[in-house]
């Protein structure tokens, strides 16, 4: 098994997610020669073959003799591609290790696509990341087939350190549905809250201008607080809350308005529909 500096990586798709994945490979030193991109669409193509990587609008092509090949296709047409990749590979020696980020695609319909004709099956790994994975701060929930030695994780996870600064991996697979409803869904819920925290300041007299630059701010050091201190996160918010202060007032509030309850209920929500939307497929 190559290192990821040595391997040739093939992504089936040039959406946002593999653009991000391609830019943060070789702002690790991986050549751009030993990419290829299958992508469909002229546009996406073109700003992909910008960077100085290979670009075809063949998945089989793509895949080649590639080491990894990364699925970052839309989940309706994960089946085509993969049985695709599987017809293609029956007379190749060795098969390559098999990344899905396709969302809510699972392991067992994927081995079942890629099967070859000659009865072999790629090993295989589902990926769950997120959208910080754009500017690389992304967090990536992940779980592999049986078969998926150590060395293949370990090359997965190289492979996801070029744009994720956590990387997880998960016991069993309906896990990768909590972390959806955590990581996958969770910006989303940061920027909801950003949007109320303007909105209120505005409503209190503060200049739209000036109140998005202070919430998003304190967004991020918040953050950056999380992951850089020993402290857990309730002990950083005690150290933030005095007794009867201002932070405590809002807290206060927050309890009264069932907070904990609130995101408890949201996570649960995102949980189970991405549970729905695998069975689904």
């Amino acid at each position: 098994m190559p290192s990821l500096l040595e391997s040739k990586i093939a992504f089936l798709g040039g959406g946002n997610m593999a653009s991000a994945i391609i830019g943060g490979l070789v702002s690790k030193g991986v050549n751009k020669q030993n990419i290829c991109v299958s992508e469909p669409w002229e546009v996406n193509r073109e700003k992909i073959a910008a960077v100085g990587v290979n670009t075809t609008t063949s998945n089989v092509e793509a895949a080649g003799e590639s080491d990894i090949v990364i699925i970052a296709v839309k989940p309706q047409v994960a089946k085509t591609v993969c049985e695709e990749l599987g017809a293609a590979w029956a007379g190749r020696e060795s098969l390559p290790v098999v990344v899905s980020i396709a969302a809510g695609i699972t392991l067992e319909s994927l081995q079942e696509w890629l099967k070859t004709g000659d009865g072999r099956i790629a090993h295989v790994v589902r990926v769950m990341p997120n959208t910080p994975a754009l500017v690389s701060e992304g967090a990536s929930g992940l779980f592999a087939s049986k078969d998926v030695t150590g060395e293949e994780k370990e090359l997965v996870n190289a492979l996801l350190s070029s744009v994720s600064k956590a990387t997880e991996w998960v016991e069993k697979e309906e896990l990768l549905d909590v972390v959806t409803g955590l990581s996958g869904s969770g910006p989303a819920y940061f920027f909801a809250m950003v949007e109320h925290l303007i909105a209120s300041a505005t409503a209190l007299g503060l200049p739209k201008e000036q109140a998005t630059r202070l919430a998003a701010q304190t967004c991020l050091g918040a953050g950056k607080m999380l992951v850089e201190s020993s402290d857990d996160p309730s002990q950083l918010r005690k150290n933030v809350t005095s007794p009867n202060g201002t932070t405590f007032a809002a807290l206060q509030s927050f309890e009264a308005e069932g907070f904990a309850e609130i995101v408890n209920k949201s996570v649960k929500a995102a949980t189970n529909r991405s549970a729905e939307l695998g069975g689904a497929k």
